[in-house]
């Protein structure tokens, strides 16, 4: 199991099966996913709920001077499941919708008693933001062109530098930096520069 889902590879989808959004109380999103996955055997619901997503991403920062990281969640708050909730004639199914409603940390479906199921573009959205995050660490700090900053590892640790460009796809900057008087160009990971506090 990755750090960013349960599964981001889309699979074709059981006949009647919707994806919904369950809103979470904070920071129970973990314990949400686990106990539906754990459980839904045992309650012989696998045949109404399929797969549940809680999309994370990697965020790294420096404290101290080191490097940490950390797995942070896209949607605080909101684990997403793909169910079937409704039978053919549109009517609630209980057994699905009471189990996942009264798991522990669940505040309710979004859409409360009636919940609407997510529209495909929707339930794409997040499954390429969980592709765009897979295997990727964002800086907890968003930089910007000509922001000054310091840098605090490698060969060019202490130094100031303004950063000249940035590229989020491979997680680097290039920052020009004065070594002897001049400005020359370098390569940065994100996590080895600091802004700068002057």
């Amino acid at each position: 199991m990755t750090a960013s889902s349960t599964s981001a590879t889309p699979v074709s989808a059981p006949p009647g099966a919707q994806w919904f959004a369950l809103h979470t109380l904070s920071g129970q999103e973990n314990k949400v996913r686990n106990y539906i996955e754990k459980f839904k055997k045992p309650e012989e619901l696998d045949d109404h709920i399929f797969e549940i997503l809680l999309p994370t991403e990697v965020v790294s920062e420096i404290k101290g001077g080191k490097k940490t990281t950390k797995v942070r969640k896209l949607y605080p708050g909101y684990v997403f499941i793909q169910m079937r909730l409704y039978d053919e004639e549109g009517k609630l199914i209980n057994r699905p919708w009471y189990f996942v409603k009264e798991t522990t940390g669940v505040i309710g479906f979004v859409g409360g008693d009636n919940p609407a199921a997510l529209r495909p573009s929707e339930i794409d959205e997040i499954r390429s933001r969980i592709e765009a995050a897979a295997g990727k660490e964002v800086p907890k700090v968003a930089f910007s062109v000509g922001e000054n900053v310091k840098i605090t590892d490698g060969a060019f640790a202490n130094l100031a530098g303004r950063i000249d460009e940035i590229d989020p796809e491979r997680g680097k900057l290039k920052v020009s930096v004065s070594i002897f008087g001049r400005f020359t160009p370098v390569e940065l990971e994100y996590w080895q520069v600091q802004r700068s506090t002057e």
